[in-house]
């Protein structure tokens, strides 16, 4: 891909964080690999390739395990992202990534809430609202293109 058009051509790439294998704190705890926390979170989402570049999301720090909340009463999931550049206008698409990684790997009633972190891109606002409307997330991945663009991003994270 040439580095005409790109509205990050040269962005700083982050070495990966060594995964880690959970393990009890005690042997008479029980291991559980489905125990949804930031650390499993993350897990699912850190190989999610930039629609833009060959690196994913957390070689860009787009994402990290500090960006995921998780509230296991409510049954909901936060995760917030920093676009590289302010103006990033892949920005929608990543949040359709993370929506449509989170929504296959979680239990089904979890809410999953998208965010750009603030002040990380120029129309904040509006693009939170974009990413969490039930509507609009549902017309966007009726479009062949965009769906297309996301499972690209995705392949790499299955």
């Amino acid at each position: 891909m040439s580095s005409l058009g790109l509205i990050n051509a040269n962005p700083i790439i982050y070495e990966k964080q060594e995964r880690r294998v959970r393990k009890p704190s005690s042997k008479d705890e029980e291991y559980t690999p489905n125990l949804i926390d930031q650390e499993e979170i993350f897990y699912h989402i850190r190989d999610i390739k930039d629609p833009e570049h060959p690196y994913t999301l957390e070689e860009l720090k787009v994402v990290t395990e500090d960006d995921i909340e998780v509230n296991i009463e409510k049954n909901h999931v936060r995760v917030t992202f920093t676009p590289t550049v302010e103006h990033c206008s892949m920005a929608t698409i990543i949040g359709l990534c993370l929506n449509v990684k989170l929504s296959k790997c979680l239990p089904s009633g979890f809410k999953v809430d998208i965010r750009v972190a603030p002040g990380s891109h120029a129309t904040e606002a509006a693009l939170n609202k974009q990413l969490n409307d039930k509507e609009r997330v549902a017309a966007a991945l009726e479009n062949p293109n965009l769906v297309e663009m996301v499972d690209e991003c995705l392949a790499a994270s299955y």
